[in-house]
């Protein structure tokens, strides 16, 4: 395992010199462009700041605007097109995936009751070179135990809510945190890592896997059969990507200074996805133990371990690019080139830690000769997910004006955009 901390590998800010291509988005998440090069938008259905409820998918053609699905669980996370049909990714509670002909069929469903509810959700999918469906599952919490952070996530606000479930067999250690209890206001409670809130297991409590499960890479056939676990203990791989040569990248969003289980300074991370192995959470950041000085949060020690069958489980990975803590590393495209441009969506600082630098609402540019990376500066409020369209030019969606407070959610409705630029 290594032994020190993965550190951003970065070169000198540049302007990313983009042009506005389509504007008045109710905070969308995701693009897409079919085999003849039109364009598809995705929004998440979030109802901050007085926007509808309930995703919608819009085509932006020469003639306008087309609405060609409303009303999708929110939120919607991804959108893919393969082999004639959008796949749509709904984190909703259950998530589920989806498929939407683009020959005029009806919307059916390829994968349901995926985790949902949680901190994060089901992400996007991507297609590999094996013709399968790979998509990924987020943490149903920050670092495996449920607190009253829950309250604060501008998308959650709500205790109790699902727990994480294992994608290998664990061995809990028994760490366990006291909060006020919100259900039964003047008590407290006590609560364990892969618990429901106000409960725990002793130490030595043995959790099966499943599949589904969170905190994942999964893959299935394109109609949906023959679920497989990939890999577990990716945070949150908002991301995923195949390159040319059929390896799988994901960005991980790093767990945040939050909650019955805080940890501080977690870099956000890119990594390869191998078949089988294990990424480290809740345990691991980047293959360093979480439990190490450098990771102590503003308030306190950092955590102790969760797990205590490390040795029962694969060496953690390490990762190829460690970007600033808190940039929030969303989703990306290869550059003709062979570089790779990573969105930044930016930090939800006070909502995910205490306080710090304000960093991302950028892009960064990878040259996987040596993973090296440059970061892009931008005009978008919050990048969130980059192509490389078939007429040459590079198109970057923004999800738009979202600014969390201390109890409050500074946002605008309409405020998502499509740019692009020549590349």
């Amino acid at each position: 395992m290594a032994t020190t901390a993965p550190s951003p590998h970065t070169a000198p800010m540049a302007a990313l010199p983009l042009e506005p291509f389509a504007r008045g988005f109710h905070f969308p998440t995701s693009i897409a462009f079919d085999e003849q090069g039109e364009l598809y938008v995705a929004e998440s259905g979030l109802p901050f700041a007085g926007a509808p409820s309930g995703g919608r998918i819009w085509h932006i053609g020469t003639d306008g605007w087309g609405l060609v699905a409303d009303g999708l669980r929110t939120p919607v996370t991804g959108l893919t097109c393969h082999d004639g049909a959008l796949y749509i990714s709904e984190g909703g509670q259950p998530g589920r995936i989806l498929r939407l002909g683009l020959d005029g069929g009806p919307l059916e469903v390829v994968l349901d009751d995926l985790p949902g509810g949680g901190n994060y959700q089901t992400n996007m999918t991507a297609f590999g070179p094996d013709g399968r469906l790979y998509f990924s599952q987020g943490a149903a919490t920050n670092t495996s135990i449920i607190g009253l952070d829950a309250l604060d996530i501008g998308w959650l606000k709500k205790i109790p809510h699902p727990i994480d479930i294992p994608g290998l067999e664990i061995e809990l250690t028994g760490v366990q945190a006291q909060t006020d209890n919100p259900l039964k206001q003047g008590t407290s409670a006590v609560t364990g890592s892969f618990a429901q809130f106000g409960t725990a297991h002793p130490a030595g409590t043995r959790v099966r896997a499943e599949l589904p499960c969170t905190s994942a890479v999964m893959s299935c056939e394109p109609d949906g059969s023959d679920l497989q676990l990939v890999a577990w203990g990716l945070r949150n791989a908002f991301g995923l990507l195949f390159l040319p040569d059929g390896r799988l990248l994901a960005t991980d969003q790093g767990a945040d200074d939050r909650g019955s289980r805080p940890v501080g300074n977690v870099p956000e991370l890119l990594y390869e996805v191998r078949e089988g192995a294990w990424y480290g959470w809740p345990d691991f950041i980047g293959a360093i133990a979480i439990s190490d000085a450098r990771f102590a949060p503003e308030q306190g020690d950092a955590p102790d371990f969760i797990l205590a069958n490390h040795d029962e489980l694969p060496t953690p990975q390490k990762p190829l690019v460690a970007f600033e803590p808190h940039v929030s590393a969303v989703k990306m495209d290869h550059a003709p080139d062979g570089r790779i441009l990573v969105a930044l969506f930016g930090d939800e600082i006070p909502m995910t830690a205490p306080s710090g630098p304000r960093v991302g609402r950028s892009f960064a540019l990878v040259d996987p000769a040596d993973w090296s990376s440059t970061t892009l500066t931008s005009p978008l409020h919050r990048p969130i997910d980059v192509r490389f369209a078939p007429d040459g030019y590079l198109y970057v969606l923004d999800f738009g004006h979202f600014e969390p407070g201390k109890g409050t959610m500074e946002a605008s409705a309409g405020s998502g955009a499509v740019w692009r630029m020549p590349w």
